[in-house]
């Protein structure tokens, strides 16, 4: 991956979180105006689907090629993150249900709460047709899609014959038809790293592949085809199914998303180093600063974006409250961030430690030494 294509990522990822972001800030009790770029939430998280297969097949390819360093760095960037997270989504719940309840109502749930915890921790919210909320944390959906699909990408790299075969058709039935519909869409992003021919893109392809990919996605969000795609398989599974697919139920033309980010991410990386290495080099920095904290901005703002509009109040038909909000949750992702990112580095150890060994154990084993 060239320098200016890994920066265009960077710089893509943290756009993308911030359209999540924006998409759930767009609640009337915060602004009474329809907040600009705010129709773009599901389509950030399709974006997010695609960039992740292609980072992580990427990062297995260059460095991440044991399943001890595969999964010490999968481990520790998930759960440094989310535990803190599921643990203290709750308190926050609790605390801002208690001064402003009318902006919780249906927005989070406190039932079961060891459960919630228990399933959110082995990212077993969204199995079959179950959906269990992470409280208020809704965008932790797609956090029980991903780690399932890393299962599914590790098994493919690190298994072979019948092995692999068992253990993807076990994996498919324990997670059941809501995560497998989107699996395509993340294994877009495998597909446009590892397809050769892809990688040969000349420079004019990649630039009509790079900007018809803009006006193909502008189409896309402007004709509201995520809610044409909602309709169809409505029509296709009927009500029942179709409520119980909740965040699959746009798959019939969240495929047509994926392969349009996929042609974007092609025509990118052929025309980075010539055309876009100008504006992003001289920018790295930041750009890479605000990438660091994407996932925590991603992870965190649900659950924030409730407690500090209840605790902050205002009137909504300015603009101070919302930036005032929003101010709030920026400076506590920071915080956060900081703190968890170190610790990650620190987990990542410990876990590769404890998985070599395991693995080194497994390996004497197998050869019978005692």
């Amino acid at each position: 991956m060239s320098r200016e294509f890994s920066l265009y990522l960077d710089a893509l990822r943290f756009l993308a979180a911030l359209m999540v972001v924006v998409y759930h800030m767009n609640m009337r009790w915060l602004s009474t105006e329809i907040l600009p770029l705010s129709g773009h939430g599901h389509a950030a998280v399709m974006v997010f689907f695609v960039l992740s297969g292609y980072v992580i097949s990427t990062i297995h390819a260059k460095r991440e090629n044991t399943p001890a360093e595969y999964w010490a760095s999968r481990l520790s960037r998930f759960y440094s993150l989310a535990i803190p997270v599921v643990l203290a989504t709750p308190l926050l719940d609790l605390a801002g249900a208690a001064l402003r309840p009318d902006i919780y109502q249906g927005w989070t749930t406190h039932g079961l709460a060891p459960v919630r915890i228990a399933t959110s921790l082995a990212w077993l919210n969204e199995v079959w047709t179950i959906s269990i909320m992470s409280f208020s944390n809704t965008p932790y959906w797609s956090l029980c899609y991903e780690m399932w699909y890393y299962i599914m990408f590790a098994v493919c790299v690190f298994t072979a014959g019948r092995t692999r075969v068992l253990l993807l058709a076990g994996c498919a039935l324990v997670v059941g038809p809501k995560i497998l519909l989107l699996a395509p869409v993340w294994a877009m992003g495998v597909v446009v790293h590892r397809w050769r021919l892809l990688q040969r893109t000349s420079f004019a392809t990649g630039l009509a592949l790079f900007l018809g990919s803009i006006v193909a996605f502008g189409l896309f969000q402007h004709y509201r085809l995520t809610d044409l795609g909602s309709a169809w398989m409505r029509s296709l599974v009927g009500e029942t199914w179709h409520h119980q697919l909740t965040f699959s139920r746009f798959a019939l033309t969240d495929y047509l998303l994926g392969m349009i980010v996929a042609a974007h991410f092609v025509g990118a990386r052929a025309v980075a180093p010539m055309l876009l290495g100008r504006i992003l080099v001289p920018l790295e920095r930041p750009i890479r600063w605000l990438a660091g904290y994407t996932f925590s901005l991603y992870l965190m703002h649900q659950p924030l974006l409730l407690f500090f509009g209840a605790a902050i109040g205002g009137d909504p038909a300015g603009y101070l409250y919302f930036f005032e909000v929003l101010g709030a949750i920026l400076v506590t992702v920071w915080l956060a961030g900081s703190i968890t990112e170190g610790r990650r580095h620190l987990l990542r150890a410990r876990l590769l430690a404890r998985l070599q060994s395991l693995q080194g154990s497994r390996w004497l084993a197998a050869r019978g030494a005692p």
